[in-house]
């Protein structure tokens, strides 16, 4: 039965729609919809399902209500309410195509929100070539009633971060990387996909008097499917504790497929120390460690030195204090022979405790890399790698030692896999940013640096390496001074960051302010290698031969090989006429390049090389210097000429030494245009294999535009807002 006309006309539209059953069909479809809505959240939570089930049930609703309001329109129209099948089974295409219509519209949705909400670090996804199954372990959450029990929930989470690293057949992700992750609102595929991860572990810890419990749960970042889980509530003691570590471990690596290689099981089973107080003790001076400025080391030597003292058996707490010791000697001024004399005594006992001990054996190459051995620092980074291929500070390292050695490319390749375990860490973005400027990769190198600001804006070594690039790569001293004095602010404990601004303003031809740090440094760290070869630098510059020759001596005789202090001594020896003192100094420190079967030059020594060859011609051994001058050649070819690491006016020597005076003038200006401004004083007046060009005018002319730079920059500083914003890492 239909409507009359004069029906539809008298009829109010809510009449209308309670008569046809809309009102009716509607009311109960939501009531119905949210007790089922209601009753599967329960379920989902219950049984730990995943949350796109009631995400994809909503939006089935949703869709559903119109539709039945359609339905209930039509058939109270034909005056009935029943649904035919043929009816069902459209509605049913139409709610099925519909439904994932709006899923794939929401997953789209979701995917842009991930992109876009990334943390503070703004880093990229991280790609790897590494084909094993991944996992990255987020900071646990506090569940204690204490706040003060947070360094304890965080020496739970490191613990068993460490002993996954020990699986080699899983890709763990540092601590340092998943830190920036801690409270974040991100969702675990955003976060997998910026750490280059297909698993993520979570966790919450709850101490409670003498008791702990501990959660933890694995999902499958693709899915957001649960893998594993477990809670544990056990006596809170030192081998309980590391119990339920090497268990939650030991089923990870089974949920992920992982097989564990000979002698990885009893190494997780192992206990490194029985003592509770002195295992927290040790959590916090790795948490301090690795804020790397000069309070931050300091506060982590005292720390470390207390779990020694709770538990002289505690291999990892002597690797701890060997690796702040030798941090110190860079950021902190502490004494380079006496400071790594105390680490090697540190990194001995930790392997006499456990030989098979992977942090100890790249405490072990640190140690010999500070001590310029790179041949032997390289073999124990690669042991420490062979016994834990996830301990990211030995790749690092390992990284570090190679650039320094003059193979920056392999240096890049090996840094580059520890930022694949360590993404976000600053450290190793600097590390890298240097490994590529010794590549003549600038831009790259800024970016790095960049980044490492980015996920610590308060990591000061990052603004001074962005500083010397600025400077002495892209000649840009207005943005250089400005990042050397935020970093000397942010860290005013380190001697580099001193020594680093004042050699700016030395070569901005501003000596009062050279001078004035200089002197300050010297009181305050007079026995600092960089300290003492600034002042030995600026003071042969200057004409004072006597300090100059002092300050060298201290520098020689903390590091042997170091060239800038080498060449003072050997102006030194020139000046009295003695060029075979100078000659035997040199080939004390570089026999390689004196060998009976022919020099060994490379990269790391082909400065020395060609110094050495300007003596050999003083001393009539011309064949000898015209052999080494041609293997400076070949070494350099590749080499980046800029960069406070680079090898700008080597090609000028060797053209001056061989008697080809036009040509060393043509590559002087070169390197003057391209913006070289490094050492600038002492090229133009003091340096001895210059001498054949120095009365030169096109030499005269290099440096008066020098001069004439370097006075526009400075003007262009003094100019500068106080409050201008800082250039972090941008390319041109």
């Amino acid at each position: 039965m239909t409507d009359t006309p004069t029906e539809r006309e008298e009829e109010g539209a809510w009449a209308r729609l309670r008569r046809r059953k809309v009102v009716q069909w509607g009311i109960a479809y939501s009531a119905g919809a949210w007790a089922l809505l209601q009753g599967l959240e329960y379920v989902t939570t219950t049984f730990d399902w995943p949350r796109q089930l009631q995400q994809f049930a909503s939006i089935g609703l949703l869709i559903g209500l119109p539709v039945v309001l359609v339905v209930a329109w039509y058939h109270g129209d034909r005056g009935q309410q029943r649904v035919s099948g043929a009816e069902l089974a459209i509605l049913s295409v139409l709610l099925a195509l519909g439904g994932g219509a709006l899923w794939l519209y929401g997953q789209r949705d979701t995917q842009v929100a991930e992109t876009s909400a990334t943390p503070a670090a703004q880093v990229p996804s991280a790609v790897s070539a590494d084909d094993r199954p991944s996992i990255a372990v987020l900071p646990f959450e506090n569940r204690s009633a204490k706040v003060d029990d947070a360094y304890f929930v965080d020496g739970i989470h490191d613990d068993i971060l460490t002993q996954l690293s020990k699986v080699s057949a899983l890709k763990v992700t540092s601590r340092t990387s998943v830190e920036q992750f801690r409270g974040t609102k991100l969702t675990t595929k955003a976060i997998a996909q910026q750490l280059g991860v297909r698993s993520i572990l979570e966790g919450g810890v709850q101490r409670a008097g003498d008791r702990v419990r501990i959660n933890v749960q694995l999902i499958d970042a693709g899915t957001d499917a649960h893998l594993w889980a477990e809670s544990y509530d056990r006596d809170l003691t030192a081998a309980d504790i590391f119990a339920i570590q090497s268990e939650v471990a030991a089923a990870i690596a089974g949920a992920l497929k992982a097989t564990l290689a000979a002698g990885e099981k009893a190494r997780m089973s192992a206990v490194p120390t029985q003592n509770l107080e002195a295992w927290e003790t040790y959590q916090l001076g790795r948490q301090s460690m690795a804020r790397r400025t000069s309070a931050s080391l300091a506060e982590a030597e005292q720390f470390f030195r207390k779990a020694i003292g709770l538990d002289p058996g505690f291999a990892l707490a002597y690797v701890g204090l060997a690796d702040t010791l030798q941090l110190q000697t860079t950021h902190s001024g502490r004494p380079l022979p006496s400071g790594l004399e105390e680490a090697e005594e540190a990194a001995s006992r930790a392997l006499a405790l456990d030989p098979g001990l992977a942090e100890a054996w790249t405490s072990k190459g640190g140690i010999a890399m500070n001590r310029g051995d790179h041949r032997q620092a390289e073999e124990l980074y690669r042991k420490a790698i062979d016994l834990n291929p996830n301990y990211a500070t030995a790749r690092h390292w390992l990284g570090a030692v190679l650039t320094r050695s003059g193979r920056p490319n392999e240096g890049v390749e090996h840094l580059e896999r520890a930022a694949e375990l360590d993404p976000l860490s600053a450290v190793i973005n600097v590390n890298l940013g240097e490994s590529l400027e010794g590549t003549g990769r600038f831009d790259e190198a800024a970016a790095r640096y960049g980044r490492a600001i980015q996920i610590d804006p308060s990591y000061a070594y990052a603004y001074a390496q962005l500083a010397a690039l600025d400077a002495f790569a892209r000649n840009r001293f207005v943005d250089a001074v400005p990042l050397m004095e935020r970093a000397l602010a942010l860290d005013p404990g380190n001697p580099v960051t001193h020594v680093g601004l004042a050699w700016l303003w030395f070569s901005l031809n501003d000596e009062v302010r050279a001078s004035e740090l200089t002197r300050a440094a010297l009181r305050r760290w007079p026995d600092n290698l960089w300290v003492n070869k600034l002042a030995a630098g600026m003071a042969v510059s200057l004409g004072d031969h006597a300090a100059a020759e002092r300050y060298a001596r201290k520098v020689l005789a903390q590091y042997s090989r170091d060239h800038d202090a080498l060449g003072v001594l050997a102006l030194a020896d020139l000046g009295r006429g003695n060029p075979e003192n100078a000659r035997a100094r040199y080939a004390s420190a570089f026999p390689e390049l004196l060998d009976s079967t022919g020099p060994r030059v490379d990269p790391g020594n082909v400065r020395a090389a060609i110094a050495l060859a300007s003596l050999l011609q003083k001393t009539g051994e011309a064949d000898r210097a015209a052999t080494l001058l041609d293997a400076g050649e070949r070494t350099l070819v590749g080499l980046p000429r800029l960069g406070f690491g680079g090898f700008p006016l080597l090609q000028v020597y060797i053209h001056a030494l061989r008697g080809a005076e036009a040509e060393a003038l043509a590559e002087l200006r070169k390197a003057e245009q391209a913006g070289w401004r490094r050492t600038w004083r002492y090229v133009r007046d003091i340096d001895p294999a210059l001498a054949s060009i120095r009365d030169e005018p096109e030499f005269k002319a290099v440096f008066t535009d020098i001069e004439r730079d370097m006075a526009r920059q400075r003007a262009e500083l003094a100019a500068r807002p106080k409050d201008a914003p800082l250039d972090l890492g941008s390319a041109d």
